[in-house]
C-alpha cells in the first residue's frame, strides 16, 4: 500500500523543494465530506503512480499558515508541483484520470 505523507508547515517547505517527483498536496479537513470523498481516489493514484509521484496532505484545520500561504480558500484544492514550484492545482472534488492527466502534464 502507498503511503500518503501528512505534512505540516515545519516540514512543508522541505518536502516540496527536495522532492524528485512531482509532489501532489492534498488540501483537506477531517469535517469536508467531497475531502473524503477524494481521500481514497488519492490513495489510487499513490498506489498506481508508485515512486512517478509524491502525494501529500495538509489538514487546513492544523495547518492555516500554509493554506493562507497557497490562497487556498474551498476544500479539497489539490496543488500539483514539480522541482520545488507550484505547477498547477485543481479546486473540488475531481476524477482519477483528471488528477492523472495533471500529473502527465507536469
Amino acid at each position: 500500500m502507498a503511503s500518503i505523507q501528512n505534512l505540516n508547515e515545519s516540514e512543508f517547505d522541505s518536502t516540496i523543494s527536495g522532492a524528485s517527483v512531482p509532489v501532489v498536496v492534498d488540501f483537506w479537513a477531517p469535517w469536508c465530506g467531497p475531502c473524503r470523498t477524494i481521500g481514497p481516489i488519492l490513495e489510487q493514484l499513490a498506489e498506481e503512480m508508485g515512486d512517478q509521484v509524491q502525494v501529500t496532505k495538509v489538514n487546513v484545520d492544523e495547518n492555516q499558515g500554509i493554506a493562507q500561504r497557497f490562497n487556498v480558500r474551498a476544500i479539497p484544492t489539490i496543488l500539483f508541483f514539480k522541482d520545488g514550484e507550484l505547477k498547477d492545482q485543481v479546486v473540488g472534488l475531481v476524477q482519477k484520470d483528471a488528477l492523472k492527466s495533471k500529473i502527465a502534464g507536469l
